[in-house]
């Protein structure tokens, strides 16, 4: 069956069981009649032979019937907004809402929307040990907030805690209902874009010493459960990784960082620093909090290019803007070395790095300029097909005399292919890739 048919079938179930409990604890709550004397005398739909995604979260978190009530509520909004519209009765004795019930109001959306508070009065009602027990269930180590499922939202931390808005992620509920799980959205809010490639290990050109380098990131990525847990360290050693990337442009870091991300079956999300710093106080630590918060559980690597940008030197402060600067700073420091996942750093200049993350790096890779054997076989992984070269094209000759990046050699290629369909031609001329160099000699500032 469609994924889409099985996941509405075991969600109307789930929702239809949701509804019955939601109507007996007004019931109970107002003193009217009512078939049982305890919501837990109604019992969660069976998922005995359920293929359905929602059945698969709840197998996997072991959801018992107050989770399973906890996840309902925060899906209804998104699905059956009605459910929760009976929650909007207002005390009639001063005229307002009931401050039991939580919630509040969207700016578009007309339907209630849940707050822990919410929750609390769902699944607890008036019992206050019932209530202390539902802490459990917002505490950050829970499974649905570990997998970022479950968000709570704040907005005033003067106001009691319960009134925070409880929020399912669209991670989740995408998975719940499509069956596949969605990315996070660039834009404000996440400056982050996942970066793929088509490339595999075999177009990366680098020298042995970095590839032995590369190497090692791999094994931790691979094996650090094991060197944490099986073998005692987890005592003695941070998780995560931290690592940079230096050398000059175009000599792989970005594709390196990629591949690391292919080969351990992660995502590899690349900060985008022109959406993430702010001039405004505070900003710029909230847009990394944003990245962190959902990178947490997620394993993803997080690689933050031209990264002297952010995580440059500390200056004296002498002034309101270099103090909020070197508290930004401090505040990188401190969630990239929490962070449980790989964080790459790249730089054309390593120098300009505080050293404050130079010291808690656990390597630092130089991106050398490759030499004329690397050269030509960066020259030979771009001009894979020798059909489209013409016969007055030597390769060995062109990484001999010039010294060019990888990255440069394929903008030479793009320009030589485009100045080649340009001249009516279905081949790349030697004159069409040194002028490609030439162009891209004088982008670099060389002047000969």
């Amino acid at each position: 069956m469609d994924p889409i048919d099985v996941n509405a079938r075991a969600l109307q179930r789930e929702l239809e069981w949701f509804d019955h409990v939601l109507q007996a604890r007004l019931k109970l709550h107002f003193g009217q009649p009512c078939d049982v004397a305890d919501i837990r005398e109604l019992p969660p739909p069976s998922l005995d032979g359920d293929a359905s995604d929602y059945a698969n979260a709840v197998a996997e978190c072991g959801l018992d019937f107050d989770e399973r009530l906890l996840l309902m509520l925060t899906l209804a909004p998104h699905v059956r907004p009605q459910l929760l519209d009976m929650l909007w009765v207002r005390n009639a004795n001063l005229d307002r809402g009931f401050t039991e019930f939580g919630g509040w109001k969207g700016r578009h959306h007309n339907g209630f929307l849940p707050t822990c508070e919410t929750a609390v009065f769902l699944i607890a009602g008036e019992d206050l040990a019932r209530r202390f027990g539902c802490l459990r269930l917002f505490d950050e180590e829970h499974c649905l907030r570990r997998r970022d499922w479950l968000r709570i939202v704040q907005t005033d931390g003067d106001e009691p805690g319960m009134s925070a808005a409880l929020q399912l992620a669209p991670e989740a509920l995408h998975r719940l209902t499509t069956g596949v799980p969605k990315k996070p959205d660039y834009g404000p809010s996440f400056p982050a874009r996942r970066i793929t490639t088509r490339l595999t290990w075999d177009d990366l050109v680098l020298a042995p010493e970095v590839l032995e380098e590369i190497d090692a990131i791999n094994t931790w990525i691979t094996h650090s459960r094991t060197i944490l847990d099986d073998w005692g360290l987890a005592r003695s050693l941070k998780p995560g990784y931290r690592t940079l990337f230096h050398g000059p442009p175009g000599t792989g870091k970005t594709l390196t960082a990629t591949l690391i991300g292919q080969a351990a079956g992660t995502d590899v999300y690349r900060i985008d620093l022109s959406m993430l710093v702010s001039k405004y106080i505070g900003e710029t630590e909230k847009n990394l909090a944003n990245v962190f918060d959902q990178a947490q559980h997620r394993d993803w690597i997080l690689f933050f290019d031209e990264a002297d940008a952010l995580f440059g030197k500390r200056t004296e402060a002498s002034t309101s803007n270099d103090r909020h600067a070197n508290q930004e700073i401090a505040y990188l420091l401190q969630r990239v070395e929490d962070y449980p996942g790989t964080v790459i750093l790249a730089t054309n200049l390593d120098a300009n790095i505080d050293e404050a993350f130079s010291r808690r790096f656990q390597s630092r890779v130089y991106f050398p300029m490759p030499d004329a054997e690397q050269r030509q076989r960066l020259w030979r992984g771009v001009l894979s097909d020798p059909a489209r070269l013409a016969k007055d094209v030597d390769l060995g000759e062109l990484a001999e005399q010039h010294e060019l990046s990888g990255g440069a050699i394929a903008n030479v290629v793009r320009y030589a292919a485009i100045a080649a369909l340009r001249a009516g031609r279905d081949v790349i001329a030697a004159e069409d890739l040194l002028q490609g160099i030439r162009k891209e000699r004088v982008k670099d500032g060389w002047t000969d």
